[in-house]
């Protein structure tokens, strides 16, 4: 089968496509033949080396952890779940034409495999930050860099869940946001002064690592009011870094049923081929995504 791998840590030139053997599904496990795989900050983060401790690895390694695709093997204990079923989840190696999933859930009627690809790590990130900074209804939540998957979804489930949330990103982006039922407003030169504007912020949630964690600890008067997902200094300002997952199996089964009461979209801006990961991964660093980015397998 075909795979996207590296044997060194790098840039993105340091992913091949290669030929593997395929992988196969042990005792609570299945095995799907890929269709798409989502693309997350947390892949190019491990291929560049940065010392996540949720994620170690040894070299040479493969890539990617969201995917969706057709069952073709079933692993000793599982239940629920056919040969033949489609699926969306998270495994390991999803850059690939063949990956083996740890979580997984039936996909919901009418979600392509492109956009059923884009869910899986950013729902259940998205449901653990909320979780994690304590913020509740009634209250307003501030997102630095709103607009990409995470993003997203912490927008529409902090809005389902009766919060008021406030979202940064570029000018490109505030009707995006505004859409999803965010009070938006532009990072840059401000935008400090711009969101006390808005009104009170009672925690807040830093995405995209662009060196924003004093400015956050201010707006909420507590480090313990702040998570980040992106900004690995930032316990050295009191602020928790999140990394290790919850749940995805309880983050599918919320995420399913978000979409089935219309309260979940999160829109594929770019999808590329299997041999495209490179560009996938330099665009993603860049930034400025709106909802997601998949390989197509």
């Amino acid at each position: 089968m075909r795979k996207v791998s590296f044997a060194e840590f790098g840039g993105p030139d340091v992913l091949q496509l290669i030929d593997a053997e395929e992988p196969h599904a042990g005792p609570g496990r299945i095995r799907i033949a890929v269709r798409a795989a989502g693309v997350n900050p947390v892949d190019w983060r491990i291929r560049e080396g940065q010392v996540l401790g949720a994620h170690p690895i040894s070299l040479p390694s493969g890539v990617g952890l969201d995917a969706a695709g057709i069952v073709d093997e079933v692993g000793e204990g599982v239940a629920g779940v056919e040969v033949g079923d489609p699926v969306f989840g998270e495994g390991a190696d999803t850059y690939a034409e063949f990956a083996v999933l740890s979580a997984w859930a039936r996909m919901p009627e009418g979600l392509t495999f492109e956009e059923a690809a884009g869910y899986p790590s950013v729902v259940e990130t998205a449901l653990r930050v909320i979780h994690e900074v304590g913020v509740r209804p009634g209250q307003t939540l501030l997102v630095s860099g709103a607009s990409g998957g995470v993003g997203s979804a912490v927008l529409q489930i902090a809005r389902d869940r009766g919060i008021t949330v406030i979202g940064t990103a570029g000018a490109a982006n505030q009707e995006y946001l505004r859409g999803l039922g965010a009070l938006a407003t532009t990072y840059g030169e401000g935008w400090v002064e711009r969101v006390r504007r808005l009104g009170r912020v009672d925690a807040a949630l830093d995405l995209a690592g662009s060196g924003v964690i004093p400015e956050l600890v201010g707006l909420t008067g507590d480090p313990e009011k702040v998570v980040t997902i992106a900004d690995l200094g930032a316990p050295e300002f009191g602020v928790r870094f999140s990394g290790v997952a919850g749940s995805v199996p309880a983050a599918l089964a919320e995420a399913v049923g978000l979409m089935a009461r219309g309260r979940l979209h999160i829109p594929v801006e770019k999808s590329y081929p299997l041999a495209d990961a490179a560009a996938a991964h330099t665009d993603s660093r860049a930034g400025h995504t709106r909802g997601r980015r998949v390989l197509i397998v």
